[in-house]
């Protein structure tokens, strides 16, 4: 898995400086056109565009995973899904499904608490981190250290014997 996370990312990562290369021709083309263009209106469109312009690359890419984790922490809520998140959003070596919960597991927080924790270190080490990997490398060092910690946490349920589904990476 990791190795295919950091060949993903890597591609990506080729691709996103590709088009960054041709926006940039196409925008120096194109300058000229903005200028007849008609402004966008919305008061609230402009502040969560100047909201979203003045985040650091870091800070948009962590974003998206604090959305992602959001949005499953909101599905837990949901008595219809609980059969499903206990399946594929807890991990646990005596379950039928032990791939998929490796990966999707580390999205999983049950408390309100553990998850704004969890959210507000992940935000305040983004900027510096994205700045060094870059957001491709950075997105797939999370999500390897997901599947790693699970497969870990697999290891030592087996050495003790306690099959417990947990939550988490």
């Amino acid at each position: 898995f990791t190795g295919s996370a950091f060949g993903s990312a890597a591609i990506w990562q080729y691709e996103s400086l590709k088009s960054r290369v041709q926006t940039y021709f196409e925008e120096a083309r194109a300058d000229w056109m903005d200028k007849m263009r008609p402004q966008k209106r919305g008061n609230f469109r402009k502040q969560v565009n100047s909201w979203w312009n003045n985040l650091t690359e870091g800070q948009r890419t962590v974003t998206g995973i604090i959305a992602a984790n959001v949005f499953v922490f909101c599905l837990w809520r949901l008595p219809g899904m609980r059969r499903i998140m206990f399946t594929y959003f807890t991990s646990n070596p005596s379950s039928r499904a032990l791939c998929s919960p490796m990966l999707l597991s580390t999205f999983s927080h049950f408390s309100l608490f553990h998850m704004a924790a969890n959210m507000y270190v992940l935000w305040s080490f983004s900027s510096s981190i994205v700045s060094l990997l870059g957001c491709e490398q950075f997105i797939a060092v999370y999500l390897s250290a997901g599947v790693i910690s699970t497969f870990v946490s697999y290891v030592a349920k087996m050495a003790t014997g306690r099959f417990e589904p947990s939550l988490g990476a």
